[in-house]
This record gives C-alpha cells, structure tokens and sequence, in this order.
C-alpha cells in the first residue's frame, strides 16, 4: 500500500466519521432552534429594509422594486406581442408570394 492510499484511506475514514458527528449536531434541536430564530430575524430585517428603501425610492420620484418589476412584466407583454405580429407578418409575406408565384 503505497503512502497515498494509506492517507486516502484514513481521510476517508475521518470524513465518514466527521460527516456522521456533524450530521448529529446540525440536526439537534439544541442547534436548529436558535438557528432558525436568528435566520426568521434576518429575514424579517431585510423585509423592513426592503420596505423602508422602497418607500425613500418612491419619495425621491425614483421607480422601486415593484414599480420595476410592473415594467419587466409589461415589456415581457409587450415583447411577446412584438414576436406573434412579426410572425404573422413573415406568414402574410410568404402567402403573398405564393398568390403572385401562382399567377
């Protein structure tokens, strides 16, 4: 057994038993609950920061995040119309073409 199967051998053992014992502490409510509550208390701080940002946008006369994605989702609307009227215009080219190859 050459040096580097040895090491291989005994990493690979330290990983099973490092993956097991980690596994037992990230899953003990001991961890999970205060976890949860500062990752709840993150989340409601950025909810408050989003809203009070929103609200300096909107008074300075800048669009904010809604106004912005209002606009995406009507240039979506507007880009998927662009397409079918494109579209219906190559087929409309195309029928013309045949009507006056068919003369």
């Amino acid at each position: 057994m050459t040096l580097f199967e040895k090491w291989k051998k005994g990493f690979d053992a330290w990983e099973a038993e490092a993956a097991k014992r980690s596994s037992e502490v990230l899953q003990s409510p001991r961890v999970l609950e205060p976890a949860g509550a500062v990752l709840s208390a993150v989340m409601r701080g950025r909810a408050r920061a989003d809203r009070t940002l929103g609200n300096v946008w909107s008074a300075v006369g800048l669009p904010n995040r809604r106004d912005q994605e209002r606009t995406l989702r009507l240039l979506t609307v507007l880009e998927r119309r662009v397409i079918d009227l494109e579209e219906k215009l190559e087929d409309a080219r195309e029928d013309a073409r045949r009507a006056r190859a068919g003369r």
